[in-house]
């Protein structure tokens, strides 16, 4: 059986106030031809369907035209529910869709979803267990929760089994590697499970971290998001795993690589050397396309094809998304719209004499992280105004963080 995994696909997300739909159905449509290419049979979407718990109009019909288009092709397709997602909503007609060949877990409803497939040998399933809050379950933690759940439900260890879930996974201790663009993430916290406790499957399909990777050297596995949602992730590939499963204990796994609509870039200079080196690259990139064009046409369309796709790929460049970090000491006068002008998509400007000026005087990470909330608020409060918080201000604060933990 061939089966497609990925996740934290954050349908309808926004990265520095730029919309990612148009990238988000570039990449929907290019997993689907390598579906097609791979003649995959099961697709999972391991949660963080959509970024926001009530998704667009425009969200809810990119999702619907992908799935529409892969189960026409044949592929069925099992998805959960992430902490992004309502389960609720996502999971609305599942029953009716099953017949179709959807298979949404949105909500844990007493019992793990099952699907079972078979293949030539023998039966293969998929155990869903959708993204929820311990305490939803009567449980102090993640790991209990998951391991409460997974001893209710009957596993054959001497057929094929198949996870697919969504939470912060570790192994041993070791946390997966991070990148920025995941929110509520809770390092070292009650949400973490040990890969030990999945030791069952033969492959489980992670959704959660956005970095794509393996836990520990068992079959766990993040497939990662298809795309890239911050720039701390500029230098990472994205892909989807390709895992072929055989007879029992036979199995392979690949990523096959993803190609973005456009790229993230990280620049640091003067406004002077960016602004010129950005020039020389637009102009050879001019240059070579219409070199690409020159040999196309003396050696025909065909074998100049593969010339003219480069040509192009390169013109695309200076609409990367970019994040520019200034060095000049310098006052800059509108150097956003100077950057603009070569960088249409750019998201982010940094200046590094303030970044560096604004470390100096914050106090360190570790700082930081021993500071009660209620401490950093009440330094906060005297760095601003100047002085210290008086009496009947400072019980507003209290009581209102007390609520607020409760609420959480």
């Amino acid at each position: 059986m061939k089966i497609l995994h990925t996740g934290d696909l954050h349908i309808g997300k926004y990265v520095h106030d730029f919309s990612m739909l148009e990238d988000q159905a570039y990449i929907l449509e290019q997993i689907l031809e390598i579906a097609v290419r791979e003649q995959v049979e099961v697709m999972l979407i391991a949660g963080d369907v959509y970024d926001r718990s009530v998704p667009t109009a425009e969200a809810v019909g990119l999702l619907d035209s992908f799935l529409t288009k892969t189960l026409a092709r044949g592929i069925r397709v099992i998805m959960i529910s992430g902490n992004h997602d309502s389960p609720q909503r996502l999971g609305f007609a599942g029953r009716i869709l099953e017949k179709q060949g959807l298979h949404i877990a949105g909500t844990y409803e007493g019992e793990a979803k099952k699907v079972t497939l078979k293949d030539t040998y023998g039966e293969v399933t998929f155990l869903c267990i959708p993204y929820c809050r311990p305490e939803a379950l009567g449980a102090s933690s993640c790991e209990e929760a998951v391991a409460e759940i997974l001893a209710k439900e009957k596993i054959d260890s001497e057929k094929r089994n198949v996870l697919v879930t969504h939470y912060f996974v570790t192994d041993g201790g070791h946390s997966p590697f991070l990148s920025d663009s995941e929110t509520a993430v809770n390092v070292g916290g009650l949400d973490n499970i040990e890969a030990s406790l999945l030791s069952e499957f033969d492959y489980a399909a992670l959704g959660h971290i956005h970095r794509p990777q393996q836990i520990g050297g068992r079959p766990v596995f993040y497939s990662g998001s298809p795309l890239k949602y911050s720039f701390s992730e500029a230098n990472h590939d994205k892909s989807v795993n390709l895992i072929t499963l055989r007879e029992k204990g036979d199995m392979d796994v690949q990523c096959a690589k993803l190609t973005p609509l456009h790229e993230m870039r990280l620049l640091r200079g003067t406004l002077k050397q960016i602004m010129q080196a950005a020039e020389e690259e637009q102009t050879g990139d001019v240059e070579r396309e219409a070199g690409s064009r020159e040999n196309a046409e003396g050696r025909g369309a065909a074998e100049g094809g593969d010339d003219a796709a480069a040509g192009k790929a390169a013109a695309r460049k200076c609409f990367d998304y970019v994040q520019v970090t200034l060095t000049d000491e310098a006052e800059l006068y509108d150097p956003i719209g100077a950057l603009r002008s070569v960088y249409p998509n750019i998201m982010q400007l940094l200046l590094a004499v303030r970044d560096e000026q604004a470390e100096d005087a914050a106090p360190s990470n570790a700082a930081d992280r021993s500071r009660s909330p209620m401490q950093m608020y009440l330094d906060f409060y005297e760095e601003v105004r100047g002085r210290q918080i008086d009496e009947p201000r400072r019980q507003v604060i209290e009581d209102a963080m007390r609520e607020a933990a409760r609420e959480c």
